[in-house]
This record gives C-alpha cells, sequence and structure tokens, in this order.
C-alpha cells in the first residue's frame, strides 16, 4: 500500500514538473515574439493547461500585428513625407528626442555630401555646431525661437545656413520630434564678404591719391606767393600724376561695372588672330614705353579665325602687354601666340622672360587689387584691376585664363578660347563672383 501512494505521488509530481516545464517554455516562446514583434505561433497542446492561455496568445498576436502595423504606418508617413519635400529646393530635417535623423532630403544632403546616408544617424555626427545644437534642443522642447544663422564646419569646408525649426510629435505620439527647414547661405555670405573686401580695398586705392592730391594743394594754396617756379612745377606734376591714377582707377572701376551687368555689351565677330596680334604689335612698337623691348608675334597658320569681340579682346591683350612692359626691364623680350588646342579651342599666351611672380601669388593675381608687389605697382601707375578685367571679358568668351611662373624666369598668361560661340550675346554666361 505505501508502495503505491509513493508511486502515484512521483507520478503527480512529474505530470506537475511536465506541465511547469511545457508553461514556462510557451512563456519563454511568448517572451521572445513580444521582444522580437514576430507572430506567437501556438503549437498543439503547448501549455493548454494554463487558464486562458489561448485567449492570451491571441490577444499578445494581436497586440504584434497592431504595432507592426503602427510601424508600416510611420515608416510609409515617413517616406511619403520624404517623397513630398524631396524636391523642394529648402533643405528639410526632422529628428527625434534622441537627435537621431529620420528625414533628410535631397537639398540637405547636398549642403553635407561628405554623409552619404543622413537617416537615422545622430545629428551631433553630421552637423558640428553646438550654437545649432542648442537651437534644436530649445526648439523641440517648444522655445519660440526666431530664424538664425549658423556656421556649420564640414571637414575642410565652412557652410553658413539659415534654420527655422518647430516642434512636431513623433508618429507614435509619446515623444516630441523637431522639424527644420534649413536654406544654405554660403555663397550669399561668401559674396558678402567679397564685397565688403572689394568695398574696403576701392576706398583704399582712392583714397591714396586722393590724400596726395589734397595734401600738395593744400601746400600750394597756403604757400603759392613764397613758392618758387621749379617747387611748384613739381608739386603740378605730381597732381597730374595721381589725377590720372585716380582717373585709371576709375575708369577701371567703371569697366568691370558694365562687364558684371546684365548687358555687358558684348559682339561677336569673326576675328583673324594673325592679322590682330600683327596689328596690336606695332601698335606698341611704336609706343616710347616700349623702346628697348623685343615684341614678337607667333600664330599657327591653323588658327585663322575665332569668334569674339575685338573690342574688349583688345583690352585684354593691351592689359597684358601693359604689365609686361610695366614689370620687366628693358632689354625682355615679349611674345604673343596662339596655337589650336583640340577641335574647337585656341590657346593665346603672353610671356615674358622678366623676373616672374611667385608662385604662392599665382592664384590670386586674377583677384581685384591684388598686387604682388604693392608699393611698385603704383609707382608703375597699376591700379591692381586689369587681369580681373581680364579675367570677366574671358569668362564671357566662354574661356579661361590662368597664369604660369617661376621666379626669375618670367610670366606667362595663358588663355582658352573657343574658336566658334553657340550662345548669343544675350545668352552669354556671368562672370564669376570676384575672387573665385
Amino acid at each position: 500500500m505505501n508502495v503505491f501512494i509513493v508511486v502515484v505521488l512521483l507520478l503527480a509530481v512529474l505530470l506537475l514538473l511536465r506541465a511547469l516545464w511545457r508553461q514556462n517554455s510557451a512563456l519563454g516562446e511568448l517572451r521572445n515574439a513580444i521582444s522580437s514583434n514576430q507572430t506567437f505561433l501556438q503549437k498543439d497542446h503547448a501549455a493548454d493547461d494554463l487558464p486562458a492561455w489561448r485567449e492570451l496568445a491571441n490577444a499578445v498576436n494581436q497586440l504584434i500585428s497592431d504595432n507592426a502595423e503602427l510601424r508600416l504606418q510611420r515608416t510609409g508617413q515617413l517616406t511619403q513625407l520624404e517623397a513630398t519635400l524631396g524636391q523642394l529646393r529648402e533643405a528639410v530635417l526632422i529628428v527625434d528626442e534622441a537627435n537621431y535623423i529620420h528625414l533628410a532630403n535631397r537639398a540637405l544632403r547636398e549642403i553635407f555630401p561628405g554623409a552619404r546616408d543622413l537617416v537615422n544617424l545622430r545629428l551631433e555626427l553630421i552637423v558640428r555646431s553646438a550654437p545649432f545644437l542648442k537651437y534644436v534642443n530649445e526648439t523641440r522642447a517648444g522655445q519660440p525661437l526666431p530664424r538664425q544663422e549658423f556656421e556649420i564646419i564640414d571637414r575642410q569646408k565652412t557652410h553658413w545656413i539659415e534654420a527655422s525649426g518647430a516642434p512636431i510629435p513623433s508618429p507614435d505620439g509619446k515623444s516630441q520630434w523637431a522639424l527644420f527647414v534649413i536654406h544654405d547661405i554660403t555663397n550669399q555670405r561668401n559674396l558678402e564678404r567679397v564685397r565688403r573686401d572689394f568695398v574696403a580695398n576701392a576706398s583704399h586705392e582712392l583714397r591714396t591719391p586722393l590724400s596726395i592730391i589734397m595734401g600738395y594743394i593744400e601746400t600750394l594754396v597756403d604757400g603759392h606767393l613764397t613758392m618758387g617756379v621749379e617747387d611748384r612745377d613739381k608739386f603740378l606734376h605730381t597732381i597730374q600724376r595721381h589725377s590720372e591714377r585716380l582717373k585709371s582707377i576709375i575708369d577701371d572701376l567703371l569697366v568691370l561695372s558694365r562687364l558684371e551687368s546684365a548687358t555687358p555689351g558684348i559682339k561677336f565677330t569673326p576675328v583673324d588672330l594673325d592679322h590682330f596680334f600683327n596689328q596690336l604689335a606695332d601698335d606698341y612698337r611704336l609706343r616710347p614705353a616700349a623702346a628697348g623691348y623685343t615684341l614678337s608675334v607667333s600664330v599657327a597658320a591653323a588658327v585663322a579665325q575665332i569668334s569674339g569681340d575685338q573690342e574688349k579682346l583688345t583690352q585684354v591683350f593691351s592689359n597684358l602687354l601693359d604689365n609686361a612692359l610695366k614689370y620687366t626691364p628693358k632689354g625682355a623680350r615679349l611674345e604673343i601666340a596662339a596655337t589650336v588646342i583640340g577641335e574647337n579651342e585656341v590657346e593665346c599666351r603672353v610671356s615674358d622672360n622678366g623676373p616672374g611672380i611667385p608662385s604662392a601669388d599665382l592664384p590670386q593675381i586674377f583677384e581685384r587689387f591684388y598686387r604682388v608687389e604693392k608699393g611698385r605697382s603704383r609707382e608703375t601707375g597699376g591700379t591692381g584691376l586689369g587681369l580681373s578685367i581680364v579675367k570677366h571679358i574671358v569668362q564671357m568668351h566662354g574661356g579661361r585664363v590662368w597664369a604660369e611662373s617661376h621666379e626669375g624666369q618670367g610670366l606667362t598668361i595663358r588663355i582658352r578660347l573657343p574658336r566658334s560661340q553657340t550662345s548669343s550675346a544675350s545668352e552669354l554666361p556671368k562672370p564669376a563672383s570676384p575672387g573665385q
């Protein structure tokens, strides 16, 4: 009898242990299904002895299905929003409560080309600007903030952006996100800087001869009765020289203004480069300033004609020859040459065997008022605008210009021009901003 009771108890314990194991196993599978958001597959007779097990499993499956539907709906909303905003010129950014990026349209990716895919990245990894990150946090917190400008450092490049933002609820409504509309104002900032520099440089260049003229005039007014004839003539010649320099600066500024206007007045006609260069060289050989210099012309027979504005091309090569005569010593050799490059390009060059230009200065010599030797340039009457005018006219012809030099071995200015023009004067490309 005792043995029977023991056997019965053992069987009961085994059945209980088996039921507990099945229940724990079923609960573990249910927990895994919830954590992985996958539908719980009910096995036959799995934990059927748990109270309301099947009802619990069905309720969990319904929750998992609803959650998956919400996630899909949220993804669809973001995809639809990105498709809607993707073609906007303004950059659009949406970040969540942890500063993870959930939407970045094409315009935003163009501002930060270094990051291929911005979505799901932390904003701090892309935007290195403490003021902007603070602006993001304050906007998300609901503080009313005006539109602001920020400086963003992206690797070796600096961007300026203008941002405005607003808090938005997350798709599940459980947290606060933020949406921002961003404008890239880098070019505008660069243009403002160029304009400021230009005004400052122009003011300085105009003030220098004006100050000299005013000083000499005041001296003449105060002492003309007692001043000797020789001193008076010297003063008057100095006033005349600086008046002419002042006029040259103003004339060059007017030329640049016309070139940058909407109607620069360029007219393309056939130009025979061989005849054009030889006639220009003959004119310069007769000038007193060219005495003692050797000026040669070399134009390849295949060059023939190009389409260009002869008056403005004369201005280009006259500026280059004037510079060569000013900055090379007597006895120097100057050469104007032209060769064919490819099927539809001609390369013209003006070279000399003078002192040359340091390589560090070459990238800047086409900027306004840039001088390699400032004092010497003023002594020779240079305005610092000639090469900038050259650059503008060449660009209006659809060409490009650059300088090659080794200090002490002369300077060569090369100009590439198309042989034929496909654009009318009204469709000319706008010259690049100064300093670019």
